[in-house]
C-alpha cells in the first residue's frame, strides 16, 4: 500500500482533497441548521474550521512539493492536474474564512445583545426594590431591623450574581493570532493559549487594576523607552497596523512574508525623508555661510557640486510578485527607494508607481507609453546622488502596495519585499553600470532570512533544470545603472549633494536651486539678515515636490512655452530664468490656491481625476487667452483668503539642519 502511494503521491493529494471537500462542504451544511445557533455549537464548529484550515495548508504545503520527475508512473496532463489541486484548495480556504468570520461576528453581535439586556434588567430590578424600600420604611421603620440585613444579604448575592454573569457575558474566548509583549502605557502582554493547562500563559486576574493600566503592563513591569533610531520610530507606527496585518495573513489575504511598509511610515513621521526637505541649502557648522550652496563669480550663477555618488538608474520590472487575496482592493503598486547604509536612512525617499497588466497580473512595469508628456510617478528613470562616506552605502528598494480592505473599508500599506543593492565592493570601488536581477526578501529590511511568499522556497532542490525553473519563479526587481555623459554629469551636478528624484523633472529642479542662488547670494544686501524674503516661488515650489500632478501641469506649460522660444534666446539663461518665472506664476500660483482643485491625496482614484480635470482646463483657459489673468479676475475662479506664506520665504524655517 505504501509502494503504491508513492508511485502516485499526486492521486493521494487528490483523493485527499476529496475528502477535505466533503468535511467542508459537511459543516457548511451543519452551520445552516438552526441547532448552529447555540453558542456551544458555534464554537465547535469554529474549531472545526481551524483543525479544517491546518489539513488544507498541509496538503497545500504536500501538493507544493510535489514534482513530475517524482512520480514513477506517468500521468497525462500533470501540471494541469496540480493546478487544480491547487484551485480546489483555495476555494475550500475562502469557504472556511468567510464561515469563521461570520461566526466571530454572531458572537460579538451575541455578547453584545446580552450585556444590553441584563443592564435593562438590571435597572428595572433598582426601581422596583426602590418602591419596596420606600413602603417597608413607612410601615417597619424600627420593627424589622434583622430583616432589613437578610435584604441586605440577598441584595448582596443578587449583585454577586448579575456581576459574575456580566463577566461570563463580556469575557467570551476570542482567538489570538500570535503573541504580544507590552511595547507602552496601556498594552497588556498575551501569549497563545494552552489548551491543556486550560488557560492562557500570562494570564492574569481580572480586576479594576488590569483595566486602567497606567505605567506598567499586565505583569506589573515598566515600560521601556523607545531610542531614536530610525527602526524605533518605525517600530511604533507599524506596531498598529501589526494585528491588521497578522488577521490577513492567518486569512491567507496576503503571503507571510508581507509586512507594513517601513518607508511608508518613515515619511509619514514628518518631512526629513521628503524630497522638499533636500532640495533646500543646508548651513556650515558656523551657521554663517551655505554649506552646498555657493556663487560663482566667473559663470554668474550657483556653482556646480560634484558628489561621491552621481548616476542614473531606471527601473525595468518587477516579476512574480505574489496577488494578495479578494478581500482586498489593491489601489496602487509602486516602489520605494532611498540610499541607505544598513541601518539608516541617508536620503529623501523617491516612489515611483508602477502599471500592470490583467493579463500578467504578477509582473509589474514603469514608464509606460502614453500621449502626451509621462507623468512624473510614473518614470522609471531616476537620478541618484549622495555624498555619504559609508563603506556600506547603497540603495534600498521597497516594492509596496495601497490597499483597501472590501470588509471594513480600513486604508493601509504593505510592503510586499524589498532588496539592498549595495553601490560598492569591500576594495570601495564602485559596482559596474549594469542591468542587475535582484531577489526580494520579505518581511522588513531590518529582518533577516524572510521569504515573501513561503510557498515559494528559494531552495532548489533536484536537477539543474527544476533548480533553475524554481529560481524563475522567485519574486525578483529588475533595475539598470548608468554610467553619466558629459551633459548629463553638468546638469546633476547643479542639485543638492543628496537627492532621488525623477528625471523628466531635473531642468525644472535647476531653476529653482538657480532663483534660489540668486535671492540668497547675490541679491540679498546682507549675508548675515535672516529676514523674511518676498518670493512666491520660492515659497511655493517644494510643495509641488508632494504634488506630482501639479508638477506635471508646470512641466507641460514649460515644454509648450520652450517651444516658441528661438535657438537664442534658449541659450541665454538669464532670458530662460524670465520665462520660467512667467509661466509658474501663471500655471502654478493660481491653481496651488484655487479652491476647485481637490487637496492631494494618494491613491484615491476619484480623487487624482478629480484634480487632474480641474488642472486640464485651467490649462487649456490659459492657452486659449493667452495667460492667467483672464482666470484670476473671473468670477468663476474661486481662491484661497490671501496668506502672508504664499509671498514670504522663511530662510531659517526652511534651511536643512547639519546632522554631522
Amino acid at each position: 500500500m505504501l509502494a503504491r502511494w508513492q508511485s502516485n503521491r499526486l492521486q493521494a493529494l487528490q483523493r485527499r482533497s476529496q475528502e477535505l471537500k466533503l468535511q467542508v462542504g459537511s459543516l457548511l451544511s451543519e452551520s445552516q441548521l438552526k441547532e448552529a445557533l447555540d453558542a456551544s455549537k458555534r464554537r465547535n464548529i469554529y474549531q472545526r474550521c481551524i483543525q479544517l484550515k491546518q489539513a488544507i495548508d498541509e496538503n497545500k504545503n504536500a501538493l507544493q512539493k510535489l514534482n513530475k520527475a517524482d512520480e514513477t508512473a506517468p500521468i497525462g496532463n500533470y501540471n494541469q492536474k496540480k493546478e487544480e489541486e491547487r484551485s480546489l484548495l483555495d476555494k475550500l480556504t475562502h469557504q472556511l474564512q468567510e464561515l469563521a468570520v461570520s461566526i466571530s461576528r454572531e458572537n460579538i453581535t451575541e455578547i453584545r445583545a446580552l450585556t444590553e439586556r441584563e443592564e435593562d434588567n438590571k435597572s428595572a430590578d433598582e426601581e422596583e426594590e426602590a418602591e419596596e424600600e420606600d413602603e417597608e420604611e413607612e410601615e417597619e421603620e424600627e420593627s424589622e431591623e434583622g430583616g432589613g440585613e437578610e435584604e441586605e444579604t440577598e441584595e448582596e448575592e443578587e449583585e454577586k450574581q448579575e456581576n459574575e454573569s456580566h463577566h461570563q457575558a463580556t469575557s467570551k474566548e476570542y482567538i489570538a493570532v500570535g503573541d504580544f509583549t507590552a511595547q507602552q502605557a496601556g498594552d497588556l502582554t498575551f501569549k497563545p493559549y494552552n489548551k491543556e493547562e486550560g488557560q492562557d500563559t500570562s494570564e492574569e486576574e481580572d480586576s479594576e487594576e488590569d483595566v486602567e493600566v497606567g505605567d506598567q503592563t499586565a505583569g506589573g513591569e515598566e515600560v521601556k523607552q523607545r531610542t531614536d533610531s530610525h527602526w524605533s520610530a518605525v517600530q511604533k507606527a507599524i506596531s498598529e497596523q501589526i494585528n491588521t496585518v497578522d488577521v490577513l495573513t492567518t486569512m491567507g489575504a496576503i503571503p507571510a512574508g508581507f509586512r507594513p511598509s517601513t518607508l511608508f511610515q518613515l515619511l509619514e513621521e514628518g518631512n526629513q525623508f521628503r524630497s522638499s526637505y533636500f532640495l533646500q541649502p543646508e548651513l556650515t557648522p558656523s551657521q554663517l555661510a551655505f554649506r552646498d550652496l555657493m556663487w560663482d563669480a566667473k559663470t554668474g550663477t550657483i556653482r556646480s557640486r560634484p558628489s561621491r555618488v552621481s548616476f542614473i538608474l531606471t527601473l525595468w520590472s518587477c516579476k512574480m510578485i505574489p496577488l494578495p487575496g479578494t478581500s482586498i482592493q489593491v489601489l496602487s503598486r509602486h516602489v520605494r527607494l532611498c540610499i541607505f547604509d544598513g541601518n539608516k536612512v541617508l536620503s529623501n525617499i523617491h516612489t515611483v508607481r508602477a502599471t500592470w497588466q490583467s493579463k500578467k497580473p504578477k509582473t509589474w512595469t514603469f514608464s509606460p507609453q502614453v500621449t502626451g508628456i509621462l507623468p512624473c510617478l510614473l518614470d522609471g528613470d531616476c537620478f541618484i546622488r549622495s555624498n555619504s562616506s559609508s563603506p556600506d552605502l547603497g540603495i534600498l528598494f521597497e516594492l509596496g502596495i495601497s490597499y483597501i480592505r472590501n470588509s471594513t473599508g480600513e486604508r493601509g500599506e504593505l510592503s510586499c519585499g524589498w532588496v539592498f543593492l549595495k553601490l560598492f565592493d569591500a576594495s570601495g570601488i564602485p559596482i559596474p553600470a549594469k542591468t542587475y536581477e535582484l531577489f526580494l526578501n520579505g518581511g522588513t529590511p531590518y529582518e533577516k532570512g524572510v521569504e515573501v511568499d513561503p510557498s515559494v522556497s528559494r531552495r532548489a532542490y533536484g536537477s539543474v533544470f527544476h533548480q533553475m525553473m524554481t529560481m524563475r519563479r522567485q519574486p525578483q526587481l529588475l533595475v539598470k545603472l548608468r554610467s553619466l555623459n558629459r551633459r548629463s554629469r553638468d546638469l546633476l551636478s547643479l542639485l543638492p549633494e543628496t537627492l532621488i528624484g525623477s528625471m523628466c523633472t531635473i531642468h525644472l529642479l535647476i531653476f529653482y536651486r538657480q532663483i534660489l542662488g540668486d535671492v540668497l547670494l547675490k541679491d540679498r544686501t546682507s549675508m548675515q539678515s535672516a529676514d523674511l524674503i518676498s518670493n512666491p516661488v520660492l515659497a511655493t515650489f517644494p510643495k509641488l515636490l508632494e504634488q506630482p500632478d501639479m508638477m506635471d501641469a508646470l512641466r507641460s506649460s514649460w515644454a509648450e512655452k520652450e517651444s516658441t522660444l528661438k535657438r537664442s534666446e534658449k541659450r541665454d539663461k538669464e532670458f530662460l530664468k524670465a520665462m520660467f518665472l512667467l509661466v509658474y506664476h501663471d500655471c502654478v500660483v493660481p491653481l496651488l490656491h484655487s479652491t476647485l482643485l481637490p487637496p492631494f491625496r494618494w491613491a484615491e482614484e476619484e480623487t487624482e481625476a478629480a484634480r487632474w480635470k480641474v488642472i486640464a482646463d485651467f490649462l487649456k483657459q490659459n492657452q486659449e487667452n493667452g495667460g492667467a489673468l483672464q482666470a484670476l479676475l473671473s468670477p468663476d475662479g474661486v481662491h484661497e483668503p490671501f496668506d502672508i506664506s504664499e509671498q514670504t520665504y522663511d530662510l531659517l524655517g526652511e534651511i536643512r539642519k547639519n546632522v554631522a
